[in-house]
């Protein structure tokens, strides 16, 4: 089919995420378009310039599907979080989704959760559907299985539970740790994953707010352990306190342009938008109750034994998921 939706959940994590993308790349590998326009939606409060009844960041779209390449080949599209559009944009994507000749256009839409309608109803009838469901442990130890079978790479049962908690359900950091321990070649053991991989690598401390959002304790109480074995607490504690400061701003900033000038922000940065999109999460009391008790560890981590630190973290990490989380 020219046109395909790769559906996924509504907290799609990065595994998921990888894998709504993996499924693009076949698509278009399948249909032999070597190149293909990619566009990313942003929030539907972005704050974008409007062109017509499109966003300029979204706007792209009409070309790519009226258009095919200059040699006669298909050519290709890709919609990255089309959950996102705004009512206005998925009616004339519709519009143009049920003209498109499918001998010169492949369209690929991906979207965590559901399409604005009528878009969401043209590509049910038109289009072919691929489902992307949340990632568990356990289907990470599946996926993890059969890649390492791929790399020639055996995994003693210690290595792969050892891979697991260090990357969780990320099969993107999976793949890349996989490809690092495929380089030595051999059986893996649990003390190799340990000594090349003490920490999950890269990982910003955003990956512990994104969790605390969530509302996913598990998964916050391990990125919380991660950062915690190079990372200095009071860092970790100033980083969240700038968290719910940014969200306590939000909820109270009359638009969006009005959010970003007190964050010293630009409107159209992702970062800006992240915050602004979820302000409706974003209720005063749990709000007062984060900051209270943000307030509480700091004096605590500064006038404490040191063994308590720990705790203290892991209970104010819980706290901030019950409150903040959806």
């Amino acid at each position: 089919m020219p046109v395909t939706l790769i559906s996924g959940p509504r907290d799609a994590g990065p595994g998921e995420r990888e894998q709504m993308l993996s499924h693009a790349a076949v698509i278009f590998e399948e249909a032999g378009i070597a190149d293909h326009v990619r566009i990313d939606v942003p929030g539907r409060a972005s704050g974008d310039d409007v062109t017509g009844q499109l966003r300029e960041s979204v706007h792209p779209v009409v070309p790519a599907l009226q258009s095919g390449s200059l040699f006669g080949d298909r050519s290709g599209l890709l919609v990255v979080d089309a959950h996102q559009l705004q009512k206005a944009e998925a009616q004339v994507i519709a519009e143009l989704v049920e003209a498109v000749d499918p001998d010169q256009v492949v369209a690929v839409f991906v979207a965590e959760g559901s399409v604005p309608a009528p878009l969401s109803g043209v590509l049910r009838s038109r289009g072919d559907k691929i489902a992307v469901k949340k990632l568990r442990e356990r289907d990470a130890s599946a996926w993890l299985a059969e890649a390492a079978r791929e790399r020639h790479v055996r995994l003693e049962s210690g290595a792969a539970t050892v891979l697991l908690q260090r990357f969780g359900t990320d099969v993107a950091a999976l793949a890349r740790a996989l490809d690092q321990l495929a380089v030595d070649g051999g059986t893996v053991s649990a003390e190799d994953v340990t000594g090349r991989f003490a920490n999950r690598p890269d990982e910003p401390l955003y990956y512990l707010s994104d969790a605390i959002a969530a509302g996913h304790e598990g998964e916050a109480l391990r990125r919380l352990e991660d950062f915690l074995e190079h990372g200095h607490p009071l860092v970790l504690l100033s980083f969240l306190e700038g968290v719910v400061r940014r969200r306590s701003l939000a909820a109270v900033a009359p638009d969006l342009e009005t959010y970003a000038s007190w964050v010293k922000g630009n409107p159209k940065s992702y970062p800006v938008r992240k915050v602004w999109d979820a302000r409706s999460r974003s209720r005063s009391e749990p709000l007062r109750r984060s900051l209270d008790a943000l307030t509480r560890a700091d004096l605590t981590l500064k006038t404490a034994p040191e063994a308590t630190h720990r705790i203290t973290l892991e209970r104010l990490t819980v706290a901030l998921c019950r409150w903040l989380g959806k």
